[in-house]
């Protein structure tokens, strides 16, 4: 019977375990699944928290359930683990008790603190290092408010006595019970701390940051032994041999493992990462510098950051209550002949790349009283789309060829629609693997590789994907491009 991998699957809306099995056509199959649903704090508006102690709970009880599922802890050989990325934990290192909520990737609470910096003239000095632009998205800001919001936790930190770092770091850390502070190069990177080229923290960085060396991880590459789970955790000791951010964990995942390759991840989020080779490279378009992956050989990357993809449909499902379920929003899309002139900017926490405006705000331009609640489905999907497109054309504007095939994955390519949009949008093919959990492949890849089970990265994909080829006029695409530039347009201009 052949050995398993445990890949855990912590992401910003959900905790999710996954065993994974060699193939015998090659690559991993999954074979058990187990998910709980994470909650969501917003204490004040930009801001957003997740309780720490929750993830860790949810995280031993998929895992344990995966376990059970797949025939015991016997089975298994390795774990590895992906993560939402820049979502920052403290922690007291005696009690291993967090000291604070989490402050999530899309929490804009620091946007006054990377603001000062950039108006100080720094941005210029921390992209070339990290590849990174100064925005509050990044966890450096975040550590700093964390460590100036618990009383003495500055001082603690100093000492060693307090520990700071991201959702994997904190993971591993509970599952070795304190015995392993690392984390791995990818995550490392979106903390605006990491050296891109010699992925080392720069105490430079940190002092500008007033982020204390003492408290961080250690950084190990993706496929690394990163610590040894304790027998009381999942009921063996368990070898932590692979760890990536979720959308590197993705591009390995889909196999984007040559230069000019790319996919795009539909969560809660969009993110763009395009496979860039062997050495880093520098954005002219306000697109960001990042690591693809660190195992055994060295891949940088372009990125390009939608903060608000899936969140735009669970805002009209939940927050206006036009959608009573999500899937409803393909049929209410197709509904309409053409989108009646609305247009969406779902800037909730702001606008990512290429725009980088945290002040922005959500925004819906063009409404008459013909419009009603399908034209705000239809606008929320086509949004995806347009800032698609925006990144492309950053993509190709930082050199980068046109690509050919645009590899996708996440809830919303279920979207049949919504992905054929992207293709008419674009003017690129889409391709959705028939096995939707890329970030928890490439994370299981990675510990597979690292543990020997696998000898490379190379996608095995067992079925063939679904795709979408573009067919839209090219008038038409840039009659409704030229109509999504003035929406964001004045959006931008609405900031008080």
């Amino acid at each position: 019977m052949s050995k398993l991998i445990l890949a855990i699957d912590q992401g910003t809306t959900s905790t999710r375990a996954i065993a994974f099995e060699t193939a015998p056509e090659g690559g991993l199959r999954p074979v058990a699944v187990s998910q709980i649903e994470l909650a969501q704090h917003f204490p004040h508006p930009g801001w957003v928290e997740h309780d720490a102690g929750e993830i860790w709970n949810a995280t031993l009880q998929t895992c344990r359930e995966v376990i059970r599922k797949a025939g015991g802890v016997g089975r298994f050989a390795a774990v590895g683990i992906t993560n939402q990325r820049e979502t920052s934990v403290m922690w007291d290192a005696a009690t291993g008790e967090p000291l604070h909520r989490a402050i999530v990737w899309q929490d804009r609470r620091t946007a006054e603190a990377t603001g000062a910096l950039a108006a100080a003239g720094h941005e210029p000095e921390v992209q070339a290092a990290t590849g990174l632009i100064l925005d509050p998205y990044f966890s450096a800001s975040k550590y700093a408010w964390l460590l100036d919001a618990v009383p003495g936790a500055r001082a603690r930190a100093e000492g060693g006595e307090v520990k700071l770092g991201t959702i994997e770091c904190w993971l591993i850390w509970k599952l070795t019970g304190g015995a392993s502070h690392v984390t791995d190069a990818t995550n490392a990177g979106r903390t605006s701390l990491m050296d891109l080229t010699t992925r080392r923290w720069r105490p430079d960085l940190a002092a500008l940051f007033g982020v204390p060396i003492a408290a961080l991880p250690e950084i190990r590459g993706c496929a690394d032994l990163l610590g040894t789970c304790e027998a009381s955790a999942l009921g063996a000791a368990l070898p932590i041999h692979g760890a990536a951010g979720d959308q590197q964990a993705a591009l390995v995942g889909h196999g984007a493992l040559k230069a000019g390759e790319a996919k795009i991840t539909y969560g809660t989020g969009a993110f763009l990462v395009a496979n860039v080779g062997a050495a880093p490279v520098a954005s002219t378009s306000r697109l960001l510098g990042t690591l693809g992956y660190d195992a055994g050989e060295v891949a940088y990357a372009l990125e390009g950051s939608i903060f608000s993809a899936g969140s735009a449909i669970q805002w009209l499902r939940d927050g206006l209550g036009v959608l009573e379920e999500s899937r409803r929003s393909e049929a209410m899309a197709q509904g309409l002949k053409d989108n009646g002139g609305v247009y969406l900017v779902p800037g909730f926490t702001g606008l990512g790349a290429p725009w980088w405006a945290p002040d922005v705000r959500g925004a819906v331009v063009g409404l008459t009283r013909d419009s009603g609640p399908a034209h705000f489905v239809r606008a929320a999907l086509e949004s995806l789309a347009y800032q698609t497109r925006d990144l492309l054309d950053a993509l190709e504007a930082d050199g980068a060829p046109p690509l050919e095939v645009l590899k996708v994955d996440g809830g919303v390519t279920a979207n049949a629609w919504a992905m054929q949009f992207v293709a008419d949008v674009c003017g690129v093919t889409v391709e959705r693997p028939a096995f939707q959990e890329m970030t928890a492949l490439g994370a299981a890849k990675l510990a597979a590789l690292g543990v020997g089970l696998i000898g490379d990265l190379e996608d095995h994909p067992v079925e063939a994907p679904a795709r979408w080829t573009p067919r839209m006029d090219a008038g038409e695409r840039e009659r409704l491009l030229k109509g999504w530039r003035a929406a964001v347009k004045a959006a931008i201009v609405a900031v008080p």
